[in-house]
């Protein structure tokens, strides 16, 4: 089964504009994202898929493979479906430009969980919440998920909220954390190619748009997502902190 990654690349981002492009370690953030995905055993090929002249310039500099597409995208995943439409391939892997810490093996084990289970057609990852700070972060997306590992919700809130444990946000500590078992949302999606054409065709739901968080729209509308544990975290980078963070997670300081 033939496996493509395609890097949805847009420039313009509310909190932190031009942030693929910002310099992470004398390389351009995205160069990170899309190295990492080279390393992949399991798929075929990587492609960034842009609306911006900056983002093609910057790729198609460093060697990378990029293509040119519709500006008027409101999500990561319709651009993803846009250039999949022409591909082909069975699989596709979503994996987000601002995921400069993904690794070959997040890739590879969402293309193997798609390979084995006939049942899944959309899967992604989730690994577990480390400490307060990522709890209560509404950049650090949360998840749960019923007893066979299919999502029952996403959302940017503390998820789920411990009722014995934490009498309001404030309240919650790090040791809290350490034993809830909680998960956060690595950002990065597989799909079965003829299930994402069909995703992207379907309107955008409330949730999706409360919550700011596309894989809301497959669950509103009835559609499962198998969410697999891994071990290799991940963070995504939408601030200039997290920039930095990540900065000095690539450093070996933390």
């Amino acid at each position: 089964m033939k496996a493509i990654v395609i890097i949805p690349a847009r420039y313009a981002s509310t909190r932190f504009e031009g942030k693929l492009l910002a310099p992470l370690l004398e390389k351009p953030m995205i160069q990170w994202t899309y190295e990492s995905a080279q390393k992949a055993t399991t798929i075929n090929e990587v492609i960034v898929a842009t609306d911006d002249e900056r983002i093609f310039t910057v790729v198609n500099g460093f060697g990378g493979q990029v293509v040119m597409t519709s500006p008027h995208h409101i999500c990561g995943t319709d651009r993803v479906a846009e250039v999949a439409r022409n591909l082909d391939c069975e699989i596709v892997v979503n994996c987000q430009g601002d995921e400069p810490l993904i690794r070959p093996e997040h890739i590879d084990q969402l293309v193997m969980g798609l390979k084995d289970d006939p049942r899944t057609e959309m899967a992604t990852l989730k690994t577990k919440i480390r400490d307060r700070e990522e709890l209560i972060c509404p950049h650090v997306v949360k998840v749960v998920t019923d007893q066979e590992g299919f999502a029952l919700y996403f959302s940017r809130s503390p998820l789920p909220f411990i009722k014995k444990a934490w009498k309001d946000l404030t309240s919650i500590t790090d040791d809290h954390v350490m034993d809830g078992g909680l998960f956060k949302h690595i950002g990065i999606y597989g799909y079965r190619r003829p299930f994402l054409l069909t995703l992207s065709s379907l309107h955008p739901t409330p949730l999706e748009k409360r919550e700011e968080l596309e894989q809301l729209r497959a669950l509103e509308y009835g559609y499962r997502i198998k969410v697999m544990i891994t071990e290799y975290d991940s963070w995504r980078v939408d601030t200039h902190e997290d920039l930095t963070k990540v900065e000095e997670m690539l450093r070996g300081k933390i």
